[in-house]
């Protein structure tokens, strides 16, 4: 059970990792490739047209770069949510299909016996079910609110 939990926690810090560095190396490498093309276009167009229009078209670059960018990032943002997701749901499946765990449910009721269990069990769903509604009322109110 608690290999599981930090199997997640790894595959979360390493996917945080390769976001981060692929973000920092593109980052870089666009900074340094975008001085070489805004110099250039800058002196292209100071030469045919004068200093604000080439000021403008400088700034409708880094606007359209920005914007590229921005896009690539939320969509990467919203691959590793899903992914996150899925493999939670695939973790919970995995531990009520888990044999160990269906064999010590089972000792546990003839422990205790069944005219016992009912109404623990009765209290336990209830609590199981107000705790589902309010995770399923987060992320509803989670998923409205506006992208970071």
């Amino acid at each position: 059970m608690f290999q599981r939990i930090i199997d997640n926690v790894k595959a979360s810090a390493r996917e945080t990792l390769q976001q981060s560095s692929l973000v920092s190396v593109a980052a870089i490498s666009l900074l340094v490739a975008l001085g070489f093309v805004c110099a250039a276009l800058f002196v292209a167009v100071l030469d045919r047209y004068g200093p604000i229009p080439a000021c403008l078209s400088g700034a409708g670059l880094f606007i359209v770069i920005s914007l590229i960018a921005g896009g690539v990032y939320l969509s990467r943002k919203r691959d590793i949510e899903r992914r996150s997701e899925e493999r939670s749901r695939s973790a919970a499946q995995a531990f009520l299909a888990d044999p160990a765990m269906v064999a010590s449910g089972i000792q546990i009721v003839r422990a205790i016996g069944v005219k016992r269990l009912l109404p623990i069990l009765a209290i336990g769903g209830l609590a199981l079910g107000l705790i589902a509604g309010r995770n399923h009322m987060n992320q509803r109110a989670g998923s409205e609110a506006p992208a970071e």
